[in-house]
């Protein structure tokens, strides 16, 4: 089993044509600017969300808050009300049922990507998964990843994803420790594997205030050498919680920003 956040049936921005998105639950880092970050923890059941809900979608069973997803009206303020970086609304899917979801769309998408949250903390999940969906489906499957989990050490799931979406934080170990939490050994050591296994569709990095932006655009594009897109995601403040806003502001980078990133580049 594993618990997911969300399916987007039919997206374009997550990998080449259309694809259906899947987001598990339950990320290892913890990131500044991250403009989901409902996604970061499981959801303990202490219950505070249950009152503001406005449908009463939400109940506690057993001591576990519940979500009825028919009564949902969407209106978030039981994420608003978290003060776990979580949500009650996740669903336990087992492969058999998830596969179940993915036959529905089969017909008019081209493929899969796995998302998060971090996706590979639910590696033998995946493999599991892509056997199915590759052999049964023939669909490709895409891995969107932090590059926070050491792929080296799930060579299957490597071999079985068709390609990868690796985000690159921040060169600079100590920047990417005050972003995440955590630092970037792993991260770049997956960006080298992936790129000699031909395995990277594309890097990414979050063009954000109060970062040295300008000298992870510059090492990153160096390691890469053109061998798969680099794409420069512009900071939004939308959905930031509030140690990010006071670290990176309200403000996006300006369009002159981004064209010298990517002159840079």
């Amino acid at each position: 089993m594993a618990l997911v956040n969300k399916i987007i049936p039919f997206s374009c921005i997550d990998g080449p044509g259309n694809r259906t998105a899947i987001f598990f639950q339950g990320c290892n880092f913890k990131c500044t600017y991250c403009h989901n970050p409902e996604t970061i923890n499981k959801c303990t059941s202490c219950g505070k969300c249950i009152s503001t809900c406005p449908v009463s979608a939400l109940e506690k069973i057993d001591n576990k808050v519940t979500w009825d997803e028919k009564k949902c009206v969407q209106c978030d303020n039981c994420i608003r009300t978290c003060s776990n970086l979580s949500t009650p609304k996740t669903k336990d899917y087992s492969v058999g049922q998830l596969v179940e979801e993915i036959k529905k769309l089969s017909p008019f998408i081209e493929g899969i990507t796995v998302s998060g949250g971090e996706c590979t903390l639910n590696a033998d999940f995946l493999v599991d998964l892509f056997k199915v969906v590759k052999g049964e489906l023939n669909l490709t499957c895409f891995v969107d990843t932090n590059g926070g989990i050491d792929l080296s050490d799930h060579e299957e799931l490597v071999n079985l994803t068709d390609k990868f979406m690796l985000d690159v934080k921040s060169i600079d170990e100590k920047e990417h420790i005050m972003i995440t939490g955590l630092d970037n050994n792993i991260v770049l050591k997956n960006l080298r594997y992936l790129l000699n296994k031909n395995k990277l569709y594309e890097v990414r990095t979050v063009v954000a205030p109060g970062l040295n932006n300008k000298s992870t655009i510059k090492e990153v594009s160096k390691i890469i050498n053109g061998s798969c897109k680099y794409k420069l995601n512009r900071y939004r403040r939308y959905g930031v919680r509030k140690d990010g806003l006071d670290l990176h502001g309200e403000i996006s980078p300006t369009d002159e920003e981004m064209k010298n990133y990517t002159d840079l580049i």
